[in-house]
C-alpha cells in the first residue's frame, strides 16, 4: 500500500497527491475531472473515466451457417452476465435462419435485452434496464416468493398425485433462471465498477453475499423441479399414504428451513440463522426414516426410483438453505468487523 501525507492549501482544503504511475495509466492530464465517490465503508473511490460513463462496452459474435444453436445461446448469456451494454450478431452473407430464433429467445428469456437494430447481416442488442429499478434484495425476495411457490406446489401434486400441477411447476424454473443472471451480471458490473453499486443502494460485500444466495436459490430451484419430474414421469397412486406423510413432513421441513435462512439475511438475524443450521439434522433424519419405510414396504421400479429421487432433492433443499445461512453468518460477521 503507497502510504501518502494529508496537506493544507489555501488555510482550508486539504489535498493529496496521486501516484504518477497511476496518472500516467489512467492517461489523466492537466485540468482533466475525476470522479470521487465516498463508500459506506469510509473510504474514497476516485473513477479517471468520469468523462466516459456513456461509453458502451459491445460484445460482437460472428456467426454462419455451421454455427451452434446451443453455442450462440450460451454465449449471448455469457456476454449478458459480463455486463456487455451492446451486443452485436453478424454475418457476412444473408443471416442464417437458425441464427434468429436463438436471438429472439435470449431476449426473451432474460431482463432488459431487446433488439434495436435488425438487417439481413447484422443483429444489435442493447441493454434497456434501468439498474436502480432492481436491487438486489428485490430480485432476492422475488426469486424467493417464486421458489416457495413453486416447491408448495410441487409438494402439494405429490400428494395429490396432479401431473397437471406438477407441469406447471416445471414451467416456471425459467423465471428462476433470469433472475439469477440478472443478479449475475449486476454483481459482474460492481466488480468492475464499484460506483455501480451506489446506483442500485448497496456495497460491494452485501453484492457478493447477494450473488451467493441468488446462486443457491436458483439450485433449489432446480431440485424444486426435479421433484415436479418425478411426478410426471409416473408415481404409483396407489402409494402407502404414510410414506406420503412422511414424505410432506420433509418437504415442509425444508421448505421451513429455506424461508428461514432467507428472513434471517434481510433481517440481518445472527441467531436465527444459527439455530436454522441446527435445524438441517432433524430433516437429515427424516429422510432415513423415509428410506427405510421405503424398504419395509418393499418398493421397486420406477416407484421407488421417484421416491429416491425426491427424497434426495428434498435434503438437499434443506441443506442449501444450510448453506444460505452460513453465508448469512459470514455476511453479518464481516459487517461487524
Amino acid at each position: 500500500m503507497d502510504i501518502r501525507r494529508v496537506q493544507m492549501t489555501g488555510g482550508s482544503s486539504y489535498i493529496i497527491t496521486l501516484p504518477k504511475e497511476w496518472i500516467k495509466s489512467s492517461h489523466i492530464k492537466k485540468n482533466d475531472p475525476v470522479g470521487l465517490s465516498q463508500q459506506t465503508n469510509g473510504t474514497l473511490l476516485i473513477n479517471p473515466k468520469i468523462t466516459r460513463e456513456g461509453v458502451q462496452r459491445s460484445k460482437e459474435f460472428k456467426v454462419n451457417e455451421n454455427t451452434d444453436q446451443n453455442e450462440l445461446f450460451r454465449n449471448l448469456i455469457g456476454a449478458y452476465i459480463s455486463g456487455y451494454n451492446s451486443i452485436k450478431i453478424n454475418s457476412k452473407t444473408r443471416m442464417p435462419p437458425h441464427i434468429r430464433p436463438i436471438v429472439r429467445k435470449f431476449t426473451q428469456i432474460v431482463i432488459g435485452q431487446e433488439i434495436v437494430e435488425e438487417t439481413d447481416q447484422i443483429i444489435i442488442l442493447k441493454d434497456l434496464l434501468n439498474p436502480a429499478e432492481m436491487p438486489f434484495n428485490r430480485t432476492i425476495k422475488r426469486m424467493h416468493i417464486i421458489v416457495k411457490g413453486m416447491y408448495e406446489d410441487a409438494l402439494l401434486s405429490l400428494i395429490n398425485n396432479d401431473i397437471t400441477v406438477a407441469q406447471d411447476v416445471i414451467s416456471r424454473d425459467g423465471e428462476i433462471d433470469r433472475l439469477h443472471w440478472l443478479v449475475a451480471r449486476q454483481y459482474k458490473i460492481i466488480l468492475r465498477n464499484v460506483s455501480f453499486a451506489e446506483k442500485i443502494g448497496t456495497n460491494i460485500n452485501t453484492a457478493m453475499t447477494s450473488f451467493l444466495i441468488s446462486r443457491i436459490i436458483e439450485r433449489i430451484g432446480d431440485h424444486v423441479v426435479t421433484i415436479a419430474k418425478n411426478v410426471v414421469s409416473g408415481l404409483d397412486s396407489t402409494l402407502d399414504k404414510k410414506i406420503l406423510n412422511s414424505i410432506k413432513q420433509a418437504g415442509l421441513l425444508s421448505l421451513e428451513s429455506f424461508s428461514k435462512s432467507i428472513g434471517s439475511f434481510f433481517r440481518k438475524d445472527l441467531k436465527s440463522a444459527n439455530e436454522n443450521i441446527e435445524s438441517i439434522s432433524l430433516l437429515r433424519k427424516k429422510c432415513e426414516e423415509i428410506n427405510t419405510q421405503c424398504l419395509h414396504y418393499n418398493l421397486e421400479g420406477p416407484t421407488a426410483t421417484s421416491i429416491g429421487y425426491i427424497v434426495e432433492s428434498i435434503r438437499r433443499i434443506g441443506e442449501y438453505a444450510e448453506d444460505i445461512s452460513e453465508n448469512v453468518i459470514n455476511h453479518l460477521i464481516g459487517e461487524d468487523i
